[in-house]
């Protein structure tokens, strides 16, 4: 399944910078708004240790990690529900991914403009949040005139659903996103062909100074305890530093540069996790002498939907699921080894994938 992450932030926060960083694309990176006008999509490997253990133990021909997409939307202004700043467009970008990337500027400057004069990521981010807000409102309250007069008629399904948009329209009206109302997922399926974009998870990077690494600064501890109650995760990067470690080729060059600053991996690798663990993803692996191929499910997911990721015959002819653990795969070396010392379990339909399990799909169609 392919993961997309929208990169969204006031104008001169440092998304560009950071995008080009993690991408290697070259997005322009102005000091002025709107120097990204058009989306740009950089498609990047999911660095993952396993596959390496098991390209090790398998020797294929080739290695395919999963893949995650970065889109950089161009920076949002005050009025871009409304069109302000060639908002409609960029708001239609964000609709369209699984995941936002909201950039905070959390670092001083004096040679890089801010747009209302001052370096306040609580501000920002509402700027932001009440943006996307007026476009959800807009959204609900054209679903509710659609409605209305079917559920006036008496008709369940539309009273029902416009109780519940009801319900909507009252918490963004109060300055909520929508990902933090208090209600069952089957009620949130009422809104689920709006796409709100304040419904969509976010992971809120506060960018901060090279000297404000490893742990930050005043400004991205405001903007910690400022979304603590939005179950939102928050990633401390140097947009600056990811930039500089962007330039070295060398595996061994990066992590001396990172570990100078006191860093055990890259903001990018924290950025994917972080988009991982807020989307409840996981990895499960193919291995074989063609290829080793790591593939992203949802977690929860059972054995047929994991083989459908591949192909969509694999589930519907699904039969069983031949699996070992990776551990095991370690200790015992090879596939058969594995089988003759019982670590490959056979397992059905109802089996929950788990991450890291190495998988083979039989199925018949």
């Amino acid at each position: 399944m392919a993961l997309k992450c929208g990169i969204v932030g006031l104008p001169n926060v440092g998304k560009s910078t950071l995008f080009n960083a993690i991408s290697n694309n070259k997005a322009e990176a102005a000091n002025f708004p709107f120097c990204t006008i058009e989306p740009n999509v950089g498609v990047i490997t999911v660095p993952d240790e396993r596959l390496h253990i098991l390209e090790d133990l398998v020797n294929p021909q080739k290695v395919l990690p999963t893949t995650i997409e970065f889109v950089d939307i161009a920076g949002l202004v005050k009025g871009a529900s409304k069109g302000e700043g060639l908002g409609n467009q960029f708001l239609a970008n964000i609709r369209e991914v699984d995941a936002i990337a909201h950039v905070v500027r959390c670092f001083n400057d004096d040679n890089i403009v801010h747009v209302d004069g001052k370096v306040d990521p609580l501000t920002d981010k509402e700027v932001i949040d009440i943006e996307l807000q007026l476009k959800d409102l807009e959204s609900i309250d054209k679903k509710i005139s659609r409605i209305e007069k079917q559920a006036k008629s008496g008709d369940a399904k539309s009273k029902k659903d416009l109780a519940i948009l009801q319900k909507y329209k009252q918490h963004l009206e109060s300055g909520n996103n929508a990902r933090t109302i208090d209600l069952d997922a089957e009620d949130k399926k009422s809104v689920a062909d709006l796409q709100l974009l304040t419904a969509k998870p976010v992971i809120y990077v506060a960018n901060v100074e090279e000297t404000a690494l490893p742990n930050g600064n005043e400004h991205s501890e405001r903007l910690k305890e400022g979304v603590k109650d939005e179950n939102a995760e928050v990633v401390v990067v140097s947009a600056s530093i990811e930039a500089q470690i962007a330039e070295l080729e060398d595996a061994e060059e990066r992590e001396m540069f990172l570990s100078e600053y006191g860093l055990k991996e890259s903001g990018l690798n924290k950025l994917i996790k972080a988009a991982y663990s807020i989307l409840n993803l996981i990895t499960y692996f193919t291995a074989g002498p063609t290829e080793v191929r790591a593939w992203t499910i949802r977690k929860g997911w059972k054995a047929p939907q994991a083989a459908g990721v591949i192909h969509t015959d694999f589930e519907k002819g699904f039969i069983r699921a031949e699996v070992i653990k990776l551990e095991d795969y370690q200790k015992y070396k090879t596939e058969v080894a594995c089988k003759e010392a019982g670590k490959m379990a056979v397992e059905g339909k109802e089996y929950v994938v788990h991450d890291g399990d190495i998988m083979h799909f039989r199925f018949n169609v």
